[in-house]
């Protein structure tokens, strides 16, 4: 076996001395402290919100727990309470009251009849308003005539304006007169020339005289002069008369232009038709009034008969012949009118007085045997509502019943023994009754907002929470039943739940032994 020689000098590195050395890396020192350092702290605060419900100081409330009681359903018509009431009208009794103000001359009732719908109950003394009747027509005559009379006005104005005739005839006239004139004018020159031409030979006449004098008479000289005379006077007063003349003309003119407008605008008559139209409408609704005066006494004397305005029974007489009765009149004192009371024979209804503690029982619609002296058999009614105060002095409550076909025997004010009766129940069994748990919670804990009633329990976990409920009818002093949303076993926070959020872990300090536990003792 020969030895072999292993030469390792072939696996040698050659390193040359002019190769430099690599450097090393050293990584940051955010990456070395920052990322582990973050990772530490983000588990530490992790822990801390996991566990810091357990080191945190928790808040301490009281809780009362649910109170449970046993409630009994009756079956439908068991008797449950009783209450004494009586009877009265439904819903009120009728005051039949006169319409009118006078005195009661005769009553045609008495208490206890029955009387139709219309019938007379009572009359007053009507002589006076007979009396104002009278005056009252004679008043509408006396408009009427008016009436009439400013129609034949109107009549008149209308005629006068669509055949302005008396307008023509004046126009007529003014154009003839202008006429008249106008031809006087236009002649007066004429006149006057022919006037000169006498006085020339007047003149003449009377020159040849007076050379003449010594052969004629002086007679006949002085009856030349007066003649001469004479015609210079008419001449005189025709040229006198040109101005006059003129200013007739000018006046007829002016006539004649007054009238013609006057015939084409009839301001006149027209003035006078609006004023008889104005006239006619004052005399018709003279007239109207007079007329209302005449309705108003008419009804007034209609009034005097007070009938009745139901059919029913005369429950009171209120006002005695004799008795003055104040109507409508706005000063009247209550009852101040009213004559009698009527009822009603079939809308009979009990007033009872139910005990407080019996309330909770009383349902609207609730079947109630009415039992009195006056009726051998049981009397049917339901409930109908109950009042709105209790009677402080005997610690009750009224509940009106309605009387269902109730007997003609029975009348108001007579005492009577209201029995009332289980109503009729949901899925109700065979059996005469039946047990339930009723869960009751003191009403002051009970918070009401928009998503409707809560109240805030601690849970299994002892947290706190917000808890939705549906209440219940029924009521025991401070407690209130809790149809829904809880159990028997939850206990409900009665203090300290002012800060508290839901979920929040709580502790509880104790438990209210005195919210709502008298009502539950008593």
């Amino acid at each position: 076996m020969t030895e072999q020689t292993l030469d390792i000098q072939g696996l040698a590195l050659e390193r040359t001395p002019s190769q430099k050395p690599t450097k090393k890396r050293h990584r940051s020192w955010g990456t070395r402290y920052l990322v582990p350092g973050g990772i530490i702290i983000g588990f530490l605060a992790l822990m801390l919100v996991a566990a810091g419900e357990e080191y945190l100081p928790k808040p301490k409330v009281t809780v009362v727990p649910v109170v449970v009681t046993r409630a009994e359903v009756q079956q439908e018509g068991t008797p449950l309470f009783q209450a004494a009431g009586w009877v009265e009208p439904r819903p009120t009794p009728v005051n039949v009251a006169a319409l009118t103000e006078g005195v009661v001359e005769k009553l045609h009732v008495v208490e206890g009849q029955e009387v139709s719908q219309g019938e007379m109950i009572a009359k007053l003394i009507d002589v006076d308003l007979k009396i104002a009747l009278r005056e009252a027509e004679a008043t509408c005559q006396l408009r009427q005539a008016e009436l009439e009379s400013a129609q034949a006005d109107l009549k008149a104005a209308k005629s006068r304006v669509e055949n302005p005739v008396h307008l023509e005839a004046a126009l007529a006239e003014a154009e003839s007169l202008l006429a008249k004139s106008e031809t006087s004018l236009s002649q007066l020159p004429f006149f006057i020339k022919s006037q000169k031409a006498q006085v020339k030979y007047d003149q003449q006449n009377l020159d040849g005289k007076l050379a003449a004098k010594d052969a004629i008479a002086g007679r006949l000289i002085q009856e030349a002069g007066s003649i001469l005379s004479r015609s210079k006077a008419t001449l005189e007063e025709l040229q006198q008369r040109l101005p006059r003349l003129a200013q007739e003309v000018e006046a007829n003119q002016n006539k004649v232009k007054a009238l013609t407008t006057q015939l084409k605008l009839l301001i006149e008559e027209s003035r006078q038709l609006e004023d008889a139209q104005a006239r006619l409408n004052a005399a018709r609704a003279k007239l109207q009034q007079a007329e209302l005066v005449v309705e108003k006494v008419e009804l007034a004397l209609g009034r005097t008969v007070v009938r009745s305005p139901i059919e029913g029974r005369v429950m009171k007489l209120i006002a005695h012949p004799g008795a003055r009765v104040m109507g409508l009149d706005s000063t009247a004192g209550q009852s101040s009118s009213t004559v009698v009371s009527l009822y009603n024979p079939k809308m009979l209804q009990v007033r009872a007085d139910v005990r407080l503690e019996d309330v909770p029982q009383v349902q609207p619609g609730q079947p109630v045997e009415i039992e009195t002296a006056s009726s051998k058999d049981p009397i049917l009614g339901t409930v109908l509502i109950s009042t709105s105060s209790a009677n402080i002095q005997k610690n009750t409550l009224e509940v009106k019943v309605a009387l269902l076909n109730p007997p003609p025997n029975i009348r108001p004010e007579m005492l009577v023994t209201a029995t009332f009766l289980a109503p009729p129940q949901e899925n109700s069994e065979t059996e005469a009754s039946q047990d339930y748990e009723r869960l009751l919670v003191p009403e002051s804990l009970v918070q009401s907002g928009d998503a409707g009633a809560s109240v805030w329990i601690v849970d299994a976990e002892g947290r706190a929470k917000l808890q939705s409920v549906k209440l219940g009818k029924a009521r025991k002093g401070e407690l209130i039943e809790v149809v829904q949303g809880i159990q028997p076993t939850d206990k409900l926070i009665s203090s300290g739940f002012e800060t508290l959020k839901s979920g929040q872990s709580v502790t509880i300090s104790g438990e209210n032994t005195t919210l709502g536990m008298e009502t539950q003792r008593s």
